[in-house]
């Protein structure tokens, strides 16, 4: 009988070619490029393609899959409808699992997903993948004003999906650096290996569920709070904090009562995410674009990562990628309740990546269990039962 290992920790579950963690050396790459590389030379659509095919995409490669994404912002109006029937008080990422799951409904095609075959249908893969990724910003955005009681803003087919999820929020020409911080924080959430969501969309995908159904399995994993909604816990942290000052006292007697500092250490990393680190140089970047005016948030945010790399450094723990990227979704104008939405508008590309990795070579997950229950029983007439012992 095999170890029972909690969690499945270290057990190799798949064979991969689509992304890697080096966590001592603090190295994380997609198809072997450098997420550093990526995030200063890339954008989400390429780095999507990449993730998906597997190699760089060629210019007109690239210009046919943004094109085919863009014509597909669009919703259909009846699965809009059925979102003004949503409660105005639902949380988005409820929001977007029940719509996610629903556009099977409105653009079936699981014809390729009917036998333990693999499926090769190529066009198949590519126009559920192409349809997923680009409706998912779409719908996030439109429940921003719908949850508010307004109509939703129409996607524009000459933006990018970051510029255009920027647009679909505020209603106005996207900053062309919010824009671009905007799609690095897409390129970095993206992909990062087995994690929960991202094997949950395993296990439903060697069912040869619809890919619909997979990316809501996905959703409803990430949605629990050891997985995604870390960002959005580092900003009420640091809106509690106050100011850097009140930092030192705070994280003492956090440490002291052994609480949780948000942002502050990641299962695969034992020194800085290499994620925080692109992020931390994009806030220098929009602080030195403001004329070197520190945001009180983003002052108190570098605060408390010298204090607590001070106190904690030796240990391994280091910020993470949600450290910095709930700040900059809070200097974008974005609800602190969307932020984990966003994360899976982004790791929408990885999970489809491997889907598509998975429905390839496919083998249903049937993993074991070690039994500690009774041996077996003697059924007991209810006449012969004893009375349960009260509590």
């Amino acid at each position: 009988m095999s170890d029972f290992l909690p969690g499945l920790e270290g057990v190799p579950a798949t064979k991969s070619a689509i992304s890697f963690i080096d966590g001592e050396k603090g190295i994380l790459s997609y198809r072997g490029y450098p997420l550093e590389t990526l995030a200063t030379n890339s954008t989400f659509e390429e780095t999507t393609l990449l993730l998906l095919d597997g190699e760089l995409p060629t210019k007109a490669a690239l210009n046919r899959f943004s094109k085919q994404l863009r014509s597909s912002y669009r919703i259909k109006y009846h699965i809009r409808e059925m979102m003004r029937h949503f409660p105005h008080t639902g949380h988005p990422m409820d929001m977007l699992q029940t719509a996610v799951c629903s556009l099977g409904m409105f653009y079936p095609g699981t014809e390729c997903l009917t036998d333990a075959d693999s499926c090769k249908d190529i066009d198949y893969v590519r126009n559920m993948t192409v349809n997923i990724i680009a409706q998912m910003a779409p719908l996030v955005a439109m429940w921003e004003h719908m949850r508010q009681g307004y109509d939703p803003i129409n996607p524009r087919d000459d933006l990018s999906v970051a510029e255009n999820l920027l647009y679909m929020f505020t209603g106005k020409e996207p900053d062309s650096l919010m824009a671009r911080i905007m799609d690095v924080c897409l390129i970095l959430h993206a992909e990062h290996t087995l994690n929960a969501s991202t094997f949950a969309a395993l296990v439903a995908g060697s069912t040869l569920a619809s890919p619909y159904s997979v990316i809501s399995a996905a959703i409803g994993t990430l949605s629990g709070p050891l997985h995604g909604g870390a960002n959005q816990r580092v900003v009420g942290m640091l809106q509690e904090i106050g100011s850097p000052d009140n930092v030192e006292a705070w994280v003492d007697k956090k440490l002291a009562n052994k609480e949780v500092i948000w942002g502050m250490g990641h299962r695969e990393y034992k020194v800085k995410d290499p994620r925080a680190t692109i992020l931390h140089k994009l806030v220098t970047k929009l602080v030195e674009e403001r004329g070197g005016s520190l945001d009180k948030m983003f002052a108190t945010a570098m605060k408390l990562e010298e204090v607590c790399v001070d106190r904690l450094g030796h240990k391994g723990v280091y910020p993470n990628v949600d450290f910095y990227s709930g700040i900059l979704y809070s200097e974008m104008g974005i609800p602190e309740d969307q932020f984990t939405a966003l994360f899976a508008v982004a790791r929408s590309a990885g999970w489809l990546a491997h889907w598509r990795e998975q429905i390839s070579n496919n083998r249903i997950y049937r993993p074991t269990q070690i039994y500690v229950g009774h041996e077996q029983r003697e059924y007991i007439p209810m006449s012969e039962r004893k009375k349960a012992p009260k509590q």
